[in-house]
């Protein structure tokens, strides 16, 4: 399943304002060949009033597609220090899940004290038979691949995963090949592609943990130069991966959304379909 983050109407720096309705995002998904978005507080979240969710949701269904993936409020998105207060009250999100018909939550945790939450969140979860997830991430328990190993060894739950996500693996100074994709099988149910080019002078600097500031310049997913997405799907079909694939580009300055989607849907589907 392929599937169109409404991440591509926001941009990098700026998420919490589209510069797209949701009529419009779902156009633009079925026009370029996506089955499905995924859902972040810019189009709806835990902040959305009930009556709106519901329309919302309707233009969704009404569109053909469905929903990979929530992302219900904006300190996830930010990863900044309130963003795992969502596993200390993850009601809302599953209720979120459930008015999207949503498999997937996407959380955060920043420190060891946030996994006991993780553990009893997922459980509540699990009660609807959703799943927790967590990206690979910058600044925080997901940074590098020992690290990703050892939280989800300790979380421990069924229904807590991993959204594989090659570009900050990256950024974070780590092998996101083959060999990465094998010791994560276990726990990988979405995987997140972005594209980037490492330099000193890039547009963007990220802060890691573990290599300090890291800059880059944005590149469209289907541009060359960047992640090298070859090896990305060599792993992913040798682990027989089955889940949804989920473009997560942010809006580029240098192209329309419409080009950059397009674009993105050809080129994955492309390695999607390689055998």
């Amino acid at each position: 399943m392929l599937s169109l983050s409404v991440r591509i109407a926001e941009e990098f720096l700026s998420k919490e304002h589209s510069r797209l309705s949701l009529e419009e995002l779902a156009d633009l998904a079925v026009e370029a060949g996506y089955d499905a978005l995924c859902m972040r507080a810019s189009q709806i979240g835990i902040q959305t009033p009930p009556d709106v969710r519901t329309q919302r949701a309707k233009i969704i269904r009404d569109h053909g597609l469905c929903v990979t993936m929530v992302t219900g409020d904006f300190p996830i998105v930010y990863n900044n220090e309130y963003g795992p207060e969502c596993l200390r009250n993850i009601g809302p999100y599953v209720e979120l899940a459930q008015a999207l018909r949503a498999p997937l939550i996407r959380v955060a945790l920043k420190k060891p004290e946030d996994i006991p939450a993780a553990r009893d969140a997922a459980d509540q979860a699990a009660e609807d038979g959703i799943m927790l997830v967590h990206q690979c991430h910058t600044q925080s328990l997901f940074e590098t691949v020992d690290e990703i190993e050892w939280t989800l060894q300790a979380i421990d739950r069924p229904n807590f995963g991993l959204i594989y996500e090659p570009a900050n693996l990256e950024i974070c100074g780590q092998d996101y090949g083959p060999e990465t994709i094998k010791r994560l099988a276990p726990w990988i149910v979405n995987v997140y592609l972005q594209n980037q080019v490492l330099k000193p002078d890039g547009a963007v600097t990220l802060n890691t943990w573990h290599r300090g500031p890291v800059s880059f310049d944005l590149i469209p997913i289907h541009a060359q130069g960047g992640i090298d997405f070859e090896r990305v799907f060599a792993g992913l079909r040798e682990i027989g991966y089955d889940g949804p694939v989920t473009a997560h580009q942010s809006g580029l300055p240098t192209e329309p959304p419409v080009e950059t989607a397009r674009g993105t849907s050809e080129f994955l589907r492309t390695l999607m379909e390689k055998k």
